[in-house]
């Protein structure tokens, strides 16, 4: 009998696993082998999702929901998303015009591989969430990164997006707030981004899946509001699960020129069909529902955000800047990064740090070489304020304890 050929395909040779998942799955595991770990490393509310969400699931078990639905999500919540979407970003968008996916980051990947031929670029902000330059080298295309300095609060620079461009460069990435750093574009910043994106023809891919989540006098900013033209370049993907607390329900959305919608339908018709029917009911009963349950919880989210920024910025060579918006504090870490521990193991880079970290001060934090900004941690304050507490307590006697 022949052996069986079990290589791969190519494309998968760079493709990196998710840091975030990885140092999610690594505290879980110490945690079932009882380990007393306190982990910042899910971008996961804490909270229950909302009762009035969870009984209209309930309900509609109750009424037979639970078969196939059209590919592109049952018409009263693609309704909803289309009213939604049109009253934030000031434009008129049409059902038709919405996919409902199976979380957006399904949202995501099935847009770069409707938009993306061989070799096509897409710029992307760094620091970026982890998946977006893996996510457009799976559809063939390049990322290009282009860096955003601290001093900016992280936001790329118009001049650097300009020089960025080449003719291969099809989109940019506009993930507002932030993830990994908590930080959110001003509308000035949104202005001078817009006019380069209109300059160079470029798509805008607008992740807002933390749009409500700002603070501090923040305010969240679509560049699809800007004008009409940067409306019809502006592809809008958003979703539940942040705001809601609805992360294991996945379900994700994307608003966009019909061109585009239609070819991400057709790549999920022939991949996930749709998403689960009684979390598009669940969905529908979030966005139409009463709203107090995302003020609650932003509030606790502000809260968190305060003393994690306080407890950060009081451990000697951390400095942290202000996060404004979605649950992540962003501190840079690298005046510890080539010290030794106690044993004399060199701690070379962000990843052996954060290694360290889960193994030795039992607290895992996310490497920011993962989100291309090394020499960074990011910690999700999407957890009890004890934990905030606790955890920030075991990463300050950790780090105070290296020795150059």
């Amino acid at each position: 009998m022949a052996t069986p050929n079990l290589k791969t395909a190519s494309r998968l040779d760079p493709i990196k696993p998710s840091i975030t998942l990885a140092v999610t799955a690594k505290a879980a595991k110490l945690k079932a082998d009882g380990v007393d770990v306190i982990s910042f490393g899910a971008g996961e509310p804490d909270f229950d999702t909302p009762d009035h969400i969870k009984d209209a699931a309930r309900a509609g078990l109750d009424k037979g929901v639970g078969k196939y639905t059209d590919v592109a999500g049952i018409a009263p919540l693609r309704a909803a998303i289309a009213a939604e979407l049109s009253r934030v970003h000031k434009t008129t968008i049409a059902p038709e015009n919405v996919l409902v996916s199976t979380g957006a980051k399904h949202s995501l990947y099935n847009l770069f591989m409707a938009l993306l031929d061989p070799g096509d670029e897409v710029i992307i902000p760094a620091p970026y969430w982890v998946s977006y330059p893996d996510m457009v080298m799976l559809a063939g295309g390049k990322p290009v990164i282009v860096e955003g300095k601290a001093e900016d609060d992280f936001a790329v620079r118009p001049e650097a997006v300009r020089a960025a461009c080449t003719p291969r460069t099809r989109a940019i990435v506009l993930n507002n707030p932030s993830n990994p750093t908590g930080a959110v574009y001003t509308p000035a910043q949104i202005q001078a981004l817009a006019q380069v994106c209109e300059e160079q023809n470029l798509l805008v891919i607008s992740d807002d899946i933390y749009r409500q989540l700002v603070y501090a006098g923040a305010e969240y900013a679509s560049i699809a509001a800007v004008s009409p033209s940067l409306a019809a370049r502006t592809i809008l993907v958003d979703g539940v699960s942040k705001t809601y607390a609805m992360t294991g329900w996945r379900i994700g959305y994307t608003a966009g020129p019909a061109p585009i919608i239609k070819a991400m339908t057709k790549i999920q018709g022939q991949s996930t069909s749709n998403p689960t029917h009684i979390a598009q009911v669940a969905t529908l009963a979030a966005l139409t529902g009463p709203q107090d349950c995302v003020e609650t919880m932003r509030k606790a989210f502000d809260e968190r955000r305060i003393k994690i920024v306080e407890l950060l910025r009081a451990i000697p060579g951390v400095t942290c800047r202000e996060p404004k918006g979605a649950f992540y504090a962003f501190p840079d870490v690298s005046t510890f990064v080539g010290r030794k521990t106690a044993d004399g193991k060199v701690l070379g880079d962000d990843v052996a740090l954060c290694d360290w970290l889960v193994e030795h001060a039992k607290v895992a934090v996310v490497p920011g070489s993962g989100f291309g900004a090394p020499g960074h941690v990011r910690l999700s304050y999407a957890c009890a304020m004890k934990n905030i507490v606790e955890g920030v307590r075991r990463l300050h006697e950790a780090l105070i304890g290296l020795t150059r």
